[in-house]
């Protein structure tokens, strides 16, 4: 298994997919590199990519509220990453062959991280690590074990932003996330 700063050189010196051509920065991941909660969005937006960071933008300003509700800190208990590292242009979902690009660059992130639960941020995340086929909108707040962890997925932060009748529901996940945490002694 590669060290953090291999995986990170790896990540700024990728040229796996076409996203490279555009990109200002490649966005690895932020939080705690021990945290037993990982949350995986679909990839950077406009501000991460000029920053670095993922979810800073509108979407990250909800997603720091969302966790701040259960208890969880982007910076003390979750460790934050994408499925891709590099900005589709337009904010555009990730082409599958740009997921299958980066996707070996998050798995190494899951193996270093090792988080006991793992949080998909909207439908790309839940139908690349979850299943295939995953509907979010009638599957978001399940939770599905393998491995020896836990799988869920809410809607992404930006879709509440768009939708505000989606978030009755994501209140909900959360707290089920919140009681996960609790039950598997996280929190």
């Amino acid at each position: 298994m590669p060290s953090w700063e291999e995986l990170e050189q790896r990540c700024r010196a990728c040229r796996g997919c076409g996203l490279c051509a555009g990109r200002h920065h490649v966005v690895v991941g932020v939080g705690n590199r021990e945290a037993q909660i990982m949350l995986v969005g679909e990839g950077p937006g406009e501000q991460e990519d000029l920053t670095g960071e993922p979810f800073v933008g509108a979407a990250g300003r909800l997603l720091d509220e969302m966790l701040c509700i259960i208890d969880l800190d982007r910076r003390r208990n979750v460790y934050i990453a994408n499925i891709v590292k590099c900005r589709p242009p337009g904010n555009r979902d990730p082409k599958p062959e740009e997921q299958e690009a980066c996707i070996g660059l998050l798995r190494e992130q899951i193996a270093l991280v090792q988080p006991k639960l793992l949080v998909c941020l909207g439908r790309i995340a839940a139908t690349r690590l979850i299943r295939e086929d995953f509907r979010i909108t009638r599957e978001h707040g399940a939770w599905q074990e393998r491995d020896g962890r836990w799988l869920t997925a809410i809607y992404h932060p930006s879709a509440l932003l768009r939708d505000e009748s989606k978030r009755p529901d994501t209140f909900r996940d959360l707290l089920a996330i919140r009681a996960k945490a609790q039950e598997l002694g996280i929190l």
